[in-house]
């Protein structure tokens, strides 16, 4: 049983609200930032490769860079597709929104022999990509960098 104890008994409790209620829209956007920081580091390159270190001041990445990869057993690598020495101008022009004036980020893990970087750079530079980044790891800047592990036979 209700009882009223006002004098002006009018239905204002439940008059329609011409307002906006946000709270649903406040929920959606943070599901969603949620996700998009769950899914940003998925959309990098995730190959192992121990890459290493340089403690000079890191460039600006572009949006969508091609990474062109080095294998420990020196097998190579377009983002995180195989791809044979022989074939690799071929797939790199077959990559979207890849010219030849735009650079290719090379990463080379620790145990590739210098002259198997040179080997790859000189493929490039035969196919026309001439725009060429070496990928490292941040370092300390003004530390010595750590020497590399020689590759065992």
């Amino acid at each position: 049983m209700a009882v009223s104890l006002s004098e002006n008994d009018s239905d204002d409790d439940f008059a329609e609200s011409h307002e906006i209620n946000v709270t649903p829209f406040i929920d959606v956007m943070l599901v969603l930032l949620i996700i998009f920081m769950v899914a940003a580091p998925l959309s990098t390159v995730d190959l192992p490769i121990d890459l290493p270190t340089s403690s000079s001041t890191p460039q600006k990445k572009p949006d969508k860079p091609t990474y062109l990869s080095i294998k420990p057993d020196l097998t190579l690598a377009i983002g995180e597709n195989p791809v044979k020495r022989a074939e690799l101008v071929g797939a790199l022009d077959a990559v979207p929104d890849m010219t030849k004036d735009k650079y290719v980020f090379l990463r080379a893990d620790k145990v590739v022999p210098y002259g198997e970087l040179m080997g790859v750079m000189e493929l490039l530079r035969a196919g026309g990509y001439t725009k060429v980044k070496l990928v490292t790891l941040e370092g300390v800047p003004g530390a010595p960098a750590a020497p590399a592990q020689p590759a065992q036979p």
